[in-house]
């Protein structure tokens, strides 16, 4: 594994790796305080109009012009549930209300990034579709005919869904 830290954030010092158990982590050479590299937390939110069309958006940033699934991250004080409403409402515009977590997964695409991902079924309670935030564009696709995918988790959650007959809202 390339080491990405290099300093303690408690004291400063060296870190390095020692093995701990079964597993090398960075350990500070001055404290002894063992530095975890944690995934990131990132939700998205899956919705479906009445005709069983999934919601996608096209990314505007990084993966610039390729779909998700609207996503982001959740803070570091923000329950999750409450993290998938709101980056949901800031790409899209939409107010939805959580029904269920649909799947977890590992998401390794980004080398810089491990993201541990939640993608939340839910039913639209209001706002106006608009994109915006990290998207320039929303639409609605057929199970079977998405757009280019930025995200190979995205596309593995669609396939999950396609085994399955969606609820409309």
């Amino acid at each position: 594994m390339k080491q990405r830290f290099f300093y303690c954030p408690k004291c400063g010092g060296r870190l390095e790796y020692r093995r701990r158990g079964e597993r090398e982590r960075l350990t500070c050479t001055a404290c002894g305080y063992v530095f975890y590299e944690n995934p990131v937390v990132g939700v998205a939110v899956i919705v479906f109009d009445g005709s069983g069309r999934i919601l996608l958006g096209r990314r505007s940033g990084s993966y610039r012009g390729l779909w998700c699934i609207p996503c982001g991250y959740v803070e570091y004080d923000e329950d999750v549930f409450d993290a998938a409403v709101r980056e949901f409402k800031e790409e899209t515009g939409l107010e939805v209300i959580i029904k269920k977590v649909f799947t977890v997964q590992s998401n390794f695409h980004n080398p810089e990034t491990h993201t541990v991902g939640i993608w939340f079924l839910a039913d639209v309670t209001g706002g106006e579709l608009k994109a915006q935030g990290d998207l320039d564009e929303v639409g609605y696709f057929d199970l079977s005919a998405p757009p280019p995918l930025a995200f190979p988790t995205d596309a593995l959650v669609i396939e999950m869904l396609k085994s399955r007959k969606p609820r409309s809202s």
